[in-house]
């Protein structure tokens, strides 16, 4: 039975490039898409660019741009990217879109109706020198319960406590540092805690899709339950702030002035604002397509961070606002880089765009995921030895390898056709069995069993080979043994047979090679479907290289970024402590920016003329031009290292720094300059 299927992945967030667990996540629904497809299945695979919030607003203004401008620079290298770890998306949109304005406000009409939305005033910690509300990752404090410093608004990363952000002990915001203020809000709550919404939810884990099988793994059903308690007394759900005030990047709520849609909220619309987008281009009814009652299938590959908005708000969501609800939604995990998480500051990242640089073969990763990935929520760990082994040992000294040592004897002895001898059948029956499981294995998840079955098939084809001793054939044949030269033939062809086969097998995985291995070596159509490794192929061209082995010393390189970065984190941690002499030698002053210009001979620089009290000022060059506008730092005010010995510079005289934090990652590096609370005036010192 063909089906119709609706594929998305969790959309990326536009303030930063992609990271080696977008790209995993991405792998992974392509290899399903790509398998799906050659089931003869219909599938729409979109995306699209995360580009609302707080986040991308607040760092926009820092680099002295729109946050449309922000999101554009991410949004075009998304093709470096998908392109390059040949990751097929049929349309990738944005948030920040005219369809997906339209479905927020549909959906958020629908569930009003609903008497979901609720009007609330509430108390909320508001920063009065950036003069905006502030969401709980950007107010920090003391952690009311276990009393530790420097705790996010919501949660306590030691002692695992959660709390409100008005119970933090002396907190502050971490965009300005000055000392919030409680003031009252009027918001909008979705009542995800009605009795409504937990007997759906409790429905909906429970009941089974369309294809009669579970729509989350028992793990995440596990999770989702604990959330919805054994009934409604019991419940952990609680109504959800769906709102922001200004100044906000988002959708602006059409029946209540100055409040924007909170980001989670028009997101995940996001993904059906995309297929709207790729059905208007290709003139297909999207409503009709995702009618409710239809049997297409809505399926979301996401990480397990994103559980609760994925298997609760958005199921409750579209359910209450009459659209059709995820069929599956499928969970997997982190990736680790040798059994570590991945943290820049201590080297234990690995950087996409470093490995496509490198010249490194994109389904060396592809596959080195796959044996990894299977329908579980589990970690996934990137191990330099086990990457380079998995690779050399089963693409190139299992797959690869019974072509590169069959073909010679076909194209020399036989001028490149193939011959079963009337054995077809049995050849295509065994290959039949193994076709079965693997294309079920690859619609499961379990692509990890799917690649073990293939490399047994692998081995089996080359210990055939092997027993059958062809050079010893070839050396009879040679000689006019006509027997020596059937058989030859014959086995040849077998394992060549066998040979396109796993190709077929492997080609969700390694699309570019199954196309050059169709295009150069069998010269038939691609793509491919499951069927076509029962065609048995009838001649083939000579031999040409189709991978090479991986490279240790190449490959290293794409982790020796990460050792330099743990070496800077070292030195940080290791620098010399200064007593309280050294530090008083510093004079810091408050100043104010009077004057900023471009200095036009460099591509980094910026000159500024500060006023640093009493009509004093001073001349200083910043390397900030890449992060700001000269217009909008006009009055900003700063902290100036005023003693700094004056350095001459060929565009002048430099005669003191200011001070800024910065990020360490060069790809996306961040540099904002650190602003002294507004209360204070240029010529206070810093204490």
């Amino acid at each position: 039975m063909h089906r119709t299927i609706f594929v998305t992945t969790a959309l990326p967030y536009s303030n930063g490039s992609f990271h080696i667990g977008h790209i995993m996540e991405y792998i992974q629904a392509d290899i399903w898409v790509r398998s799906m497809r050659m089931s003869g299945h219909k599938v729409y695979f979109v995306s699209a660019d995360d580009a609302h919030g707080a986040p991308i607003m607040l760092k926009a203004e820092a680099m002295g741009i729109t946050p449309k401008e922000l999101t554009n620079i991410y949004s075009k290298e998304r093709p470096i990217y998908l392109n390059g770890f040949h990751i097929k998306f049929d349309h990738w949109h944005s948030t920040d879109s005219k369809e997906n304005t339209l479905l927020s406000h549909q959906i958020y009409k629908k569930l009003k109706e609903n008497n979901l939305i609720e009007r609330r005033i509430i108390q909320q910690l508001y920063d009065p020198v950036k003069q905006m509300f502030l969401a709980d990752r950007y107010i920090k404090g003391t952690c009311p319960k276990c009393k530790s410093d420097n705790q996010y608004g919501d949660s306590c990363e030691e002692c695992g406590s959660t709390y409100n952000p008005t119970e933090l002990i002396n907190p502050h915001s971490t965009i300005t540092g000055a000392k919030p203020l409680l003031r009252s809000s009027e918001h909008l709550f979705f009542k995800l805690s009605d009795s409504r919404c937990i007997n759906f939810l409790r429905n909906w884990i429970e009941t089974k899709n369309i294809n009669n099988k579970k729509k989350l793994q028992d793990e995440v059903i596990a999770k989702i339950s604990e959330w919805l308690g054994k009934d409604e007394k019991n419940s952990k759900l609680e109504d959800w702030d769906i709102s922001r005030d200004a100044p906000y990047f988002g959708i602006e709520i059409p029946d209540f002035k100055g409040k924007y849609f909170y980001v989670w909220l028009d997101a995940p619309i996001g993904y059906l604002s995309s297929l709207k987008s790729y059905c208007e281009l290709q003139d297909i009814n999207f409503e009709e397509l995702l009618d409710k009652n239809n049997s297409v299938e809505q399926v979301h590959f996401i990480g397990k961070d994103i559980i609760y908005f994925h298997t609760l708000f958005w199921p409750a969501m579209l359910h209450f606002s009459d659209r059709k609800t995820p069929d599956s939604v499928y969970v997997h995990g982190f990736v680790t880089i040798d059994g570590k998480k991945m943290s820049k500051s201590r080297g234990t990242g690995i950087s996409p765009l470093k490995y496509l640089d490198l010249g490194l073969n994109p389904e060396w990763l592809r596959y080195y995921f796959a044996s990894k990935l299977n329908s579980r929520v589990e970690d996934i760990d990137i191990n330099k030895g086990d990457f380079i082994s998995k690779v050399n040992s089963d693409l190139i000294g299992k797959y690869i390898n019974i072509a590169s040592r069959t073909a010679p004897f076909i194209t020399n002895f036989f001028d490149g056709k193939l011959n079963f001898y009337n054995k077809n059948e049995s050849l295509i029956s065994e290959i039949k069995f193994k076709i079965d499981l693997i294309s079920q294995l690859f619609e499961n998840r379990e692509y990890n069993k799917a690649i073990r079955e293939v490399m047994s098939y692998a081995d089996y084809t080359n210990q055939v080979f092997d027993i059958s001793k062809p050079w010893e054939m070839a050396k009879k044949a040679k000689s006019g043994d006509s027997s020596s030269m059937k058989d030859l033939h014959e086995i040849c062809s077998f394992t060549i047979g066998r040979f396109k086969a796993i190709s077929v097998m492997l080609a969700p995985i390694l699309p570019e090679t199954a196309l050059y291995i169709c295009l150069n070596f069998f010269q038939i159509e691609y793509p491919l479907n499951w069927n076509d490794a029962l065609i048995l192929p009838q001649k083939i061209k000579p031999f040409k290289h189709m991978m090479s082995r991986i490279d240790e010393k190449i490959f290293s390189k794409l982790f020796e970024q990460n050792h330099k970065e743990k070496e800077n984190m070292d030195l940080v941690t290791n620098k010399e402590f200064i007593n309280i002499e050294d530090f008083a030698r510093l004079d810091l002053v408050v100043a104010k920016i009077v004057r900023c210009e471009n200095v036009e001979q460099s591509d980094k620089l910026l000159r500024l003329t500060l006023d640093y009290g009493e009509e004093n000022y001073k001349n200083v060059f910043s390397g900030i031009k890449k992060y700001y506008n000269p217009d909008d730092l006009i009055g900003k005010l700063v902290i100036l290292v005023s003693n700094l010995k004056p350095r001459k510079m060929r565009f002048g005289i430099s005669e003191g720094m200011v001070l800024a934090a910065s990020s360490k990652d060069e790809i996306s590096k961040e540099i904002y300059l650190i602003e002294p609370p507004e209360f204070t005036k240029p010529g206070m010192r810093i204490t």
